[in-house]
């Protein structure tokens, strides 16, 4: 096995990670800074400036793909971005995962990477137009609305929003809440998962149509907080759905396809977390080693107490096998396909946060106090991180798929 890397993988992270180190980490304070002055949910002028440097540097919208079977063969180029494999893209990710808003400066954060990937996959030339374009310009953001309060959206079968057809148009009902980027002004657009024929085979009842914010009966009733954390000025809001007309050729690929474009959507939306994951990870690890090296207690440095040796040794044993197991998944998504995949995805999005949270944790035990107060970004990293074992798709669900897999791989030798 060769586990050395190409010109082209190595040359697009480590400009990555130059653009992070020399454009990103000196302004970290600077977008606090700003954060805290006026209408906390007013974009920032410091991320769009960072996005144009971005954009000039070629280190935009690395996370669409080459072209596939799905996307319109006139249309593949005009909507691409720099083409990088999911394997060549992991590498990427893991260094914007580092700082948490760094992905939106290369315009690889979700749910755009997401809803950027449906529409290239599944959308039409007019759907592309419309919508996909200034979204890889960078110019307006987008939503996913699937998640709901009243049922455990983990079974995306219980959801309850209806979709139905009057003439030419859907008219929607429903309750959505956690749509993330729905808090942002320049959200325009949301992917809504919702039911056009209940009546239909359980996973043919769903349905995906592309629902404009500014629609009338769309009612923003509030922005939820992740443990005290209002993520502004992106938001993760509570909305209400009543009576929301949309024209029919907003409809993706279907009626009855939604599980068809999902799955299409969080297999490259799961492993892209898990990404960015590593670097969080990556940089706790180098803010607990810098700590206990500058502490002392009971007469020597913290990092010379045995039980901090063990901690750092694991972090670092964890994390280099996490990696190996993502750039497996990757790997093989791009050789074979996402459904070849699934397992090795499900894995992932299980053993990732999982990781990462233990060494957070190590981290702010390390900080003492320190890392549970805002000086440090230990708590926001910590308050991110615990919500990936929850957003698409809960661990026990992935866990499910992981054991049914080995059951079934054990009942065809008998």
């Amino acid at each position: 096995m060769d586990f050395s890397f190409t010109e082209r993988q190595t040359r697009y992270r480590d400009a990555v990670r130059q653009f992070i180190e020399g454009e990103v980490r000196p302004l970290v304070h600077a977008h606090e800074a700003e954060l805290a002055e006026g209408d906390r949910w007013a974009p920032l002028d410091l991320i769009e400036t960072l996005k144009r440097k971005a954009q000039a540097a070629g280190l935009w919208n690395l996370f669409l793909p080459p072209s596939n079977g799905h996307a319109h063969v006139d249309d593949s180029f005009l909507f691409s971005g720099e083409r990088l494999t999911n394997l060549e893209y992991a590498l990427c990710a893991e260094e914007m995962g580092r700082i948490h808003w760094a992905s939106e400066v290369f315009n690889c954060s979700a749910p755009d990477t997401g809803n950027m990937e449906v529409l290239h996959k599944y959308g039409t030339r007019a759907q592309k137009d419309r919508w996909l374009k200034p979204l890889m310009d960078g110019a307006i953001r987008s939503a996913f609305l699937m998640t709901e309060p009243e049922v455990a959206s983990s079974d995306a079968t219980n959801i309850r929003t209806s979709i139905d057809r009057d003439g030419d148009d859907y008219v929607v009902n429903g309750r959505k809440w956690w749509s993330s980027g729905a808090g942002d002004p320049r959200c325009k657009i949301a992917i809504l998962m919702g039911k056009t024929d209940p009546a239909a085979a359980r996973h043919e009842q769903q349905s995906m149509l592309l629902l404009p914010l500014d629609t009338p009966g769309v009612t923003i009733r509030r922005n939820l907080s992740v443990f005290g954390y209002d993520d502004a000025p992106h938001g993760h809001s509570e909305i209400l759905l009543d009576n929301v007309r949309v024209p029919a050729g907003n409809l993706l690929l279907g009626e009855g396809r939604g599980f068809e474009i999902a799955q299409g959507r969080l297999g490259p939306g799961r492993i892209h977390h898990c990404m960015r994951t590593i670097g969080a990870a990556e940089e706790a690890l180098d803010m607990m080693s810098r700590r206990l090296l500058s502490r002392s207690a009971f007469g020597k440095a913290i990092a010379e107490h045995s039980v901090w040796e063990e901690r750092v040794a694991n972090a670092r044993i964890e994390i280099e096998m996490t990696r190996l197991l993502c750039l497996k998944a990757a790997d093989m998504m791009d050789k074979a396909g996402n459904k070849a995949a699934r397992n090795e995805i499900a894995m992932i999005k299980v053993q990732a946060p999982a990781m990462a949270l233990r060494i957070v944790d190590d981290a702010i035990q390390a900080h003492g106090a320190a890392g549970v107060s805002p000086d440090f970004e230990l708590a926001r990293i910590w308050a991110g991180l615990r919500t990936m074992r929850i957003v698409d798709g809960p661990d026990e669900v992935h866990r499910r798929a992981i054991a049914r897999a080995e059951f079934s791989r054990h009942r065809d030798r008998r």
